[in-house]
């Protein structure tokens, strides 16, 4: 330990980087602004200098036996010496529990432990840049890959050799793990505590345990620190969630038919990858290929039944288990992040999958700020950190993680619980850094909530079905909008989201909604006179009217640049009959207007239309952080689906009949978006 700090001070110095070096020894570093000023450059210069420890020693498919006699396997990662001998000392111990299957995280590991590779392949990564052509997203691609997102997810050699272990392991019914998959209900929640447990007992653990990974294994974080294990200090998931259902599965009740069956496919695959040097020594594990037979294809005869009952009454049980209240699997989908009370620090993305849960995991956690930490970049689930390591740019992801773990996990007082604690990079702007975001923003960050109405006056900004105007003041106009189902919606920002982030390559898609206008009720705002900061969740109303028994609503909010480019913040749908509105989960600002209405999405309330009579719907949603610059507009689009991101379960989309749907515009029911702004509109 005392030669990474050795490391760490003569690197700080070889920078010249000064503000904290003239404090007292006791005194913590303070990180200042989105890089973390000083402490930022030391928590970078202590990640990527010499190590305590020379190598990696490595126990490949450790078996760990649950309570109930299932067999899980894990990789076990320790610092070693020069010969690859694990260190006789005791280390805190870092858990990551998958169902990608190790072998994805041996692959990555492979290519960091060959000398040079891994830095040339990072520095390759780094270098590719095709801004300001129409692929440019692939730019933020291969720099989120670069910037530390694969340490996060596999395994971080530098994080084991200065001084910790790290222990991988395959959830159950998945990898080389003996069981059924539960897909992170119950019996997986009670396997991570006791995975926690086991590794807090090992003679190489000092009995502290944080946890890391990226999506999947950052939800089971989230799991796990709701239950309390008590050797769990401290957490870092990277794009997680907190309300599946809502999040990914059915939001708005539109089954995710893009992502879900993909994403099913896959690890349904990759759960039947055997032990091979199992076989070819003899100890191959029969009892794996029972629990795989038994179990071949899980959920994937749900999905169908989802896109082939035609009745509800049809639908597989466990269909109306995913989408019913107070069902066991929907309880286990829907975490309580306010029982978190260890430090946890949330990476998110305001296109990610769970963008929706990230800023409120945040939120909910009962720990002060700094000690809880939100980390929002413009970015889709695969392209987290894409932006990092120069002036004004925040640190790395691996290098975050790091100066968390060595804080809570080693004592270090490096500052990075005055990073923070909320770090945004503002959609149309740059990064910044606040004390709250949201519902925690303090009085001198809070956003005025406000109506914009849609109006039926033409804006002459948009190529769409209708081209309507956003204002300030309701209007007295009275008319009946159509709009029908379509497939723009294939080249939309919501498509890119909806396969995490793969189809942002396409900037004609991602970055710009006039294609996928073309098929919407678009309604948008004068100019802004000044910069206006729009941050926060976003609610819109809806007045409709249905030729069915059903139909599916979108809405979007987006920034109008000059030059027309129309650029999604924020994206939200609703079934009109899961229209019910929780109000125990929901929210209002002080007009009583709601800011975050949460649909039950439950088949249980369940309310069909009646074809003709108007039916107010209110949509979520997700919070967001942007800058309108002076000249730009706001924007609110209306669609009448939304495929691929959301599809209705069958008998759903038999009872819209994929008709036409209407937006009744009416001064008695007024339809607009409920917007969070700061600073001079003009509007």
């Amino acid at each position: 330990m005392k030669s990474v700090l050795r490391a760490t001070v003569a690197a700080v110095a070889a920078i010249a980087v000064s503000p904290f070096l003239a404090t007292t020894s006791t005194a913590e570093p303070v990180a200042t602004g989105p890089d973390g000023g000083a402490a930022g450059a030391a928590w970078a210069a202590t990640q990527d200098g010499p190590q305590q420890y020379p190598n990696v020693h490595i126990d490949w498919d450790v078996p760990i036996t649950m309570s109930d006699g299932t067999v899980l396997k894990g990789n076990v990662y320790r610092p070693a010496d020069a010969a690859g001998r694990p260190a006789d000392t005791q280390t805190p111990t870092i858990v990551n529990l998958t169902p990608y299957t190790k072998l994805v995280s041996n692959l990555a590991d492979h290519a960091q432990s060959i000398p040079g590779l891994s830095d040339a392949l990072l520095n390759l990564l780094r270098q590719i840049d095709l801004s300001g052509t129409p692929l440019s997203g692939i730019t933020d691609l291969t720099k989120s890959f670069g910037g530390g997102e694969l340490r996060n997810f596999t395994v971080d050699r530098q994080l084991i050799k200065s001084g910790y272990s790290q222990v991988v392991v395959d959830v159950r019914g998945t990898g080389f793990s003996q069981g059924e998959w539960d897909m992170l209900r119950q019996r997986e929640q009670q396997d991570t505590v006791e995975v926690i447990d086991w590794a807090a007992r090992q003679p190489w653990s000092t009995g502290k345990v944080g946890m890391n990974g990226i999506s999947y294994s950052g939800i089971n974080q989230v799991q796990a620190a709701e239950k309390h294990p008590e050797a769990l200090k401290t957490i870092f998931p990277v794009v997680p969630g907190s309300d599946l259902v809502d999040d990914v599965l059915a939001p708005g009740g539109g089954f995710g038919f893009n992502f879900i069956p993909l994403w099913l496919t896959a690890i349904n695959t990759l759960k039947w990858v055997p032990d091979v040097q199992s076989i070819v020594n003899g100890t191959f594990d029969t009892t794996w290929l029972g629990d795989r037979m038994a179990d071949p294809y899980t959920y994937m005869d749900v999905l169908l039944s989802a896109y082939t009952a035609t009745r509800m009454e049809d639908l597989d049980p466990r269909v109306r288990e995913m989408l019913s209240d107070y069902t066991s699997q929907r309880q286990a989908w829907l975490g309580d992040p306010s029982a978190i009370d260890i430090p946890a620090f949330v990476t998110g993305g305001w296109h990610d999958l769970f963008t929706y849960s990230e800023s409120k995991i945040y939120n909910e956690i009962s720990v002060p700020p700094g000690q809880r930490q939100l980390f929002m970049g413009n970015t889709y689930h695969v392209s987290s950190g894409n932006e990092y390591g120069k002036p004004g740019l925040p640190p790395r992801l691996d290098v975050l993680q790091r100066a968390w773990f060595d804080k809570w996990l080693k004592g270090i007082d490096n500052g990075i619980d005055t990073y923070g604690p909320v770090t945004l990079r503002q959609q149309g702007g740059g990064w910044v850094t606040q004390n709250g975001f949201g519902p925690s923003a303090p009085a001198e960050e809070a956003s005025e909530y406000r109506r914009m109405y849609l109006s039926a006056t033409r804006s002459g900004t948009a190529n769409s079905v209708y081209d309507g105007s956003l204002t300030g003041s309701g209007g007295d106009d009275t008319a009946r909008l159509t709009v029908s189902p379509g497939l723009t919606t294939l080249c939309s920002n919501d498509a890119a989201q909806a396969t995490a982030g793969a189809l942002s390559i396409i900037d004609g898609c991602a970055k710009d909604s006039r294609v996928a206008e073309t098929n919407a009720l678009t309604f948008t705002s004068d100019p802004v006179a000044g910069p206006t900061t729009v941050s926060g969740p976003i609610a819109v109303r809806l007045n409709t009217v249905q030729d069915a028994a059903d139909g599916y609503w979108v809405a979007t909010v987006n920034d109008v640049a000059p030059d027309g480019q129309s650029t999604v913040l924020s994206s939200g749908q609703l079934m009109a009959s899961l229209r019910q509105i929780d109000e125990s989960r929901s929210t209002r600002s002080a007009n009583g207007d709601y800011t975050d209405p949460r649909a039950y999405t439950s088949l249980d309330k369940r309310r069909p239309t009646v074809p003709g009579e108007a039916t107010t719907l209110d949509l979520a949603l997700p919070a967001t952080e942007a800058v309108l610059q002076p000249g730009h507009r706001l924007r609110v689009d209306v669609f009448a689906g939304n495929f691929p991101k959301g599809l209705p379960i069958m008998p759903m989309l038999i009872d819209t009949g994929l008709k036409p749907q209407h937006l009744q515009l009416d001064p008695n029911a007024p339809s607009f978006v409920n917007i969070p702004v700061r600073g001079r509109p003009g509007w």
